[in-house]
């Protein structure tokens, strides 16, 4: 009797441990996890901060001309610097105006600041690598890059702050295409560079009843955007790109059958969409066989328009 008694409480006592180790167990792993997850909400929020140290200063080169006199030069770099940079950098840019990032010429001029990766050293500092993307009067109009030039960024906080610390830029980058920008319906297109100071000419499309009661009677119709080489002239026209606008519900009816456009067996081909218009060619565009329709046919090849969420 006396050794079921005690192989009983031997049971007990096991069991009460284990449980108490499980429970230390548990909690620690709680813990384990609440810190964790606190670390990647201190993560994101270090992150979202450097990013916008990034985005300001980007803001700001165009603001400050490296070939001013020094002393114009050492007030707009205090000004335009000195909240973003840590004073020993702002010291060395003053003392070698050239290493430091900003305006070198009236045109192109530094726009902003492209991130392209940001990643933790350590819980202070930051590395940060991007793209200064310099823009002409035409991609400030039309959107595009007149030029690129690599950019490292060292990121530390100082008093609670963050700072850029040191910077190291690269050669500039030659860039072999601008870009075409749409804001109002949401998209963009890729051009050659020796398309520079293009044009664009607003028209519209019509959509015809295939009703015949109806006749030729419009019943649909939208915006239609084509871009124009710079080297067109009305004695020597070359090819548009001609690029139609449809919203949704227009385009759905289309390829219903519910109207057509112009006299062609086929309908215009889809180029794109956003959640609001469906972008597309119009059927036999080219078919006047202008100069430069050729390049017109290479350079829709290559996936040249992409959409983008409006913000109408």
């Amino acid at each position: 009797m006396k050794k079921i008694l005690l192989l009983a409480f031997v049971l007990l006592l096991s069991i009460s441990l284990f449980g108490c180790t499980s429970s230390g167990n548990e909690a620690q792993l709680k813990n384990q996890g609440q810190k964790k997850v606190e670390q990647q909400q201190t993560d994101e929020v270090d992150k979202k901060a450097v990013e916008n140290l990034i985005e300001n200063f980007g803001n700001k080169l165009q603001t400050v001309s490296l070939q001013a006199p020094q002393d114009d030069l050492e007030k707009s770099m205090k000004e335009n610097y000195s909240a973003l940079v840590t004073p020993t950098l702002l010291t060395k840019w003053m003392g070698k105006p050239l290493d430091a990032p900003g305006r070198l010429t009236s045109s192109p001029w530094p726009d902003h600041i492209v991130i392209l990766t940001i990643k933790k050293l350590s819980e202070y500092e930051y590395e940060v690598k991007g793209e200064i993307i310099e823009i002409t009067s035409v991609e400030q109009v039309s959107g595009g890059v007149a030029a690129k030039r690599p950019i490292t960024l060292m990121v530390k906080k100082i008093d609670n702050k963050w700072l850029i610390d040191n910077v190291i830029l690269g050669i500039y980058e030659e860039v072999k295409s601008i870009l075409y920008k749409n804001s109002q319906y949401g998209f963009t297109f890729t051009l050659p560079k020796s398309w520079r100071n293009y044009t664009t000419v607003a028209d519209k499309w019509d959509g015809l009843s295939l009703k015949e009661s109806e006749g030729d009677k419009i019943v649909e119709s939208g915006p239609m955007i084509s871009i124009r080489h710079p080297e067109w002239t009305l004695k020597k026209p070359r090819q548009d790109v001609p690029i139609m606008i449809f919203t949704l519900a227009q385009w759905d009816s289309l390829q219903k059958e519910e109207f057509h456009i112009g006299a062609a067996p086929i309908g215009p081909s889809e180029l794109g969409r956003n959640s609001r218009y469906v972008f597309a060619l119009p059927a036999r565009y080219n078919f006047a066989f202008l100069t430069g329709y050729e390049e017109v046919e290479n350079i829709l090849k290559s996936n040249p328009l992409q959409p983008f969420e409006d913000t109408q």
